[in-house]
């Protein structure tokens, strides 16, 4: 499994780029994909307190409703 990251939908774009590992290690992209294994190593290193965690925060879908 891998998790995509497209900075162009994360809620807090702009507000949290400075403090997060996408922006420290390879600048702000408009997409970028990492496996499980980079995921990993990345979480490591920011639990290490080496890189900033990933900021990213993805956008809910509202519930859906039936109407009457």
């Amino acid at each position: 499994m891998s998790t995509r990251i497209d900075c162009d939908t994360c809620e807090v774009r702009g507000l949290h780029c400075h403090d997060c590992v996408v922006t420290v290690l390879l600048g702000p992209p408009p997409e970028l994909t990492f496996d499980d294994d980079e995921q990993r190593a990345l979480d490591v290193l920011a639990e290490s307190g080496l890189v900033p965690p990933l900021r990213l925060v993805r956008p809910v879908d509202p519930p859906h409703m039936e109407s009457a």
